[in-house]
């Protein structure tokens, strides 16, 4: 190790080791950033959600229960209404979600 050439060499091989762990380090910043990118335009490309909820019951055919957007207890069975299409249920016969009370909410009046 005391020949100035070896020396030499060793550093040249240790300058290359670190260049390669550079640019691999530098790929990796890009391909977060790529992902962070992605995330944030589906965030924004994301539809707003709808003002009213119409859970479906297990057969998927009759309306089980109307909800506010956003409810906490609407099923995986739930898909976004019209302010309209969810009066008419409740007037239909369709119950209202007894935590969100859509009903109260459409200003239903149950008559």
């Amino acid at each position: 190790m005391n020949d100035p050439e070896s020396r030499l060499a060793l550093l040249r091989f240790l300058e290359r080791v670190q260049e390669r762990d550079l640019a691999r380090t530098r790929r990796w910043i890009a391909d977060e950033e790529r992902r962070q990118a992605e995330r944030r335009h589906g965030l924004l490309a994301r539809p707003p959600a709808p003002d009213w909820l119409i859970e479906r019951g297990l057969s998927g055919q009759e309306a089980v229960y109307v909800h506010v957007g956003g409810c906490w207890n609407a099923g995986q069975r739930s898909r976004g209404v019209d302010r309209d299409h969810a009066r008419r249920a409740l007037a239909e016969g369709v119950k209202a979600c007894p935590q969100c009370r859509p009903d109260t909410a459409l200003g239903f009046v149950d008559g």
